[in-house]
């Protein structure tokens, strides 16, 4: 290797490495958004459960539809959050079509799921409930923050039967460093303390300071129950542990099997603006590893709005507009639009933003090399 190449390794790996060290700063700074405080974002329509459909293993998975029509829409919420985090989107959106949220395990009206609460195990239950309900296919899935690894999987289940993926500030994939650290111990510690408030004997009285964080500031009775429940916990602190784990590989390993499901991926300004720019006109790195994940697929395109990394709530009109692209693509069996040009200046794509690509794509190991995941059939 002579010394051009060198330069040319050596600065793409540390592209790399600190993009990874970006996703681990925003995922620490923004999940806790993504959990408590979404839970406030509740109408009637969520006050009560939807469907609540039986799972092969007796588990209940509240799934909430409205709406008719193909394809359906999936939103899949993110780290800490239920059905109602989408109570600005999902009443637009199921004026054109069929549109589904619902409760991971352990959330909402949903029952408690069995642990580990990685990306496989959300999507199996996904999948087992939509197949329960009698709801098929084509998709078009919406994944927010964490929900965007697990909507990925779940795709990734089911290739051909989802058109279209929309991720909302999705969290990056990625192996956590040793003896580093995830970065998420923050979070960590306060679902531990809420997991030390439900199992206490006798638990302190909701108004504790012991509570602080563990449940939105205008709590329904449903809440209140969720809030003392350990299971809730427990399945928090599982979803947090396996992110940069299992989760990760997960995604890594679905990643080929998205190649031909056009992808479109939405970047939060908010969070962006805590990333390190990477020095091409002020675009950061998180925007950057955005861009690899819409360039993975053959149809893939990002776009930066101005928003907090609540891209659902603050700009429900942007995520309207983007779900009825891939709506009216699918419907006439085209594919979707570019998004829109960035809410500020466009990345150009150089050369080295080129090499990162290439890079991504090159690491999509052979199935041969690395086991699938497993089919709706096997489980």
């Amino acid at each position: 290797m002579d010394g051009r190449q060198r330069r040319v390794a050596s600065r793409r790996c540390g592209a790399v490495a600190a993009i990874a060290a970006v996703a681990l700063a925003l995922t620490a700074g923004c999940s806790r958004a993504d959990g408590a405080d979404v839970l406030a974002v509740v109408t009637d329509l969520y006050a009560r459960p939807g469907r609540l459909v039986m799972l092969p293993d007796g588990r209940r998975l509240n799934l909430r539809c409205s709406g008719k029509g193909s394809p359906t829409v999936v939103l899949e919420s993110g780290f800490g959050a239920g059905a109602s985090a989408w109570g600005k989107v999902q009443p637009q959106l199921s004026r054109t079509t069929r549109v589904c949220a619902y409760d991971r395990a352990g959330y909402g009206f949903s029952d408690p799921g069995p642990l580990p609460r990685d990306a496989a195990a959300i999507a199996r239950d996904l999948d087992q409930a939509l197949a329960k309900a009698g709801i098929k296919g084509p998709f078009i899935v919406v994944g927010h923050s964490a929900g965007g690894m697990y909507a990925r999987v779940f795709a990734a289940r089911r290739p051909r039967q989802v058109v279209g993926l929309v991720l909302l500030d999705p969290t990056v994939e990625h192996r956590a460093p040793r003896p580093v650290g995830d970065g998420l111990d923050g979070i960590r510690n306060r679902v531990r303390r809420c997991l030390a408030a439900s199992a206490a004997t006798p638990r302190p009285p909701l108004d504790s300071p012991a509570w602080s964080g563990c449940q939105p500031a205008r709590p329904s009775s449903r809440d209140v129950e969720v809030t003392l429940r350990s299971d809730t916990w427990l399945g928090q602190l599982s979803e947090l542990d396996e992110l940069f784990r299992r989760a990760s590989e997960q995604v890594m390993r679905a990643r080929g099997q998205l190649r031909s499901v056009p992808t479109y991926v939405i970047t939060a300004s908010a969070t962006s603006a805590n990333a390190f720019s990477y020095g091409l006109d002020g675009k950061t790195l998180l925007e950057i590893e955005h861009l690899q994940i819409a360039h993975a697929a053959q149809n893939g395109s990002q776009r930066t709005v101005e928003s907090s990394h609540l891209v659902m709530i603050d700009r429900p009109d942007v995520v309207i507009a983007a779900v009825s692209e891939m709506i009216d693509a699918a419907r006439v069996q085209r594919q979707p639009a570019p998004l829109p040009p960035s809410e500020g200046p466009i990345l150009p794509e150089t050369d080295i933003l080129q090499e990162l690509f290439a890079n991504q794509r090159a690491l999509l190991a052979p199935p041969d090399q690395m086991p699938g995941l497993p089919s709706p059939e096997s489980n």
